[in-house]
């Protein structure tokens, strides 16, 4: 029984971590949007979120060129390789080579805060329910 109390809790912790690891993704390729030749990058959070909750081991991405900024090390996360970076999709070419579209990458940056904020409330609705349910309130 306890286990699927926590169980909803434990899925959404994940998908907390996912999102924040996105943000800090989004966030990089922001600030790098005017470094030349920088790659912009990304990754799928369904296939993300699919890889954590099945324990499924992937290969995390390198940075390309000493130049670029180090992202966070998602080798020793608390999801292991489940969140594989990937590189996002050029839509219009830089004539310094920097794939980042800042624009995207704000709507990007938005909608990802606002999913990240949702799943803490679904957390914290949990809990407040588990509580109340533990005192008999």
């Amino acid at each position: 029984m306890l286990d699927k109390m926590v169980g909803a809790v434990d899925f959404q912790s994940k998908a907390l971590v996912l999102r924040a690891e996105r943000q800090r993704t989004i966030a990089s390729n922001i600030a790098n949007v005017d470094t030349p030749g920088y790659v912009a990058r990304d990754f799928n959070f369904k296939e993300a979120m699919s890889a954590a909750t099945a324990s499924q081991g992937l290969i995390v991405g390198n940075k390309t060129d000493n130049r670029h900024m180090n992202l966070p090390d998602l080798e020793g996360g608390s999801l292991g390789n489940a969140q594989k970076r990937g590189y996002s999709v050029q839509s219009q070419p830089n004539m310094d080579n920097n794939t980042v579209d800042l624009d995207r990458e704000r709507a990007n940056f938005v909608d990802n805060a606002v999913r990240y904020e949702a799943t803490l409330r679904f957390i914290n609705g949990t809990a407040k329910t588990m509580l109340s349910a533990i005192t008999g309130q």
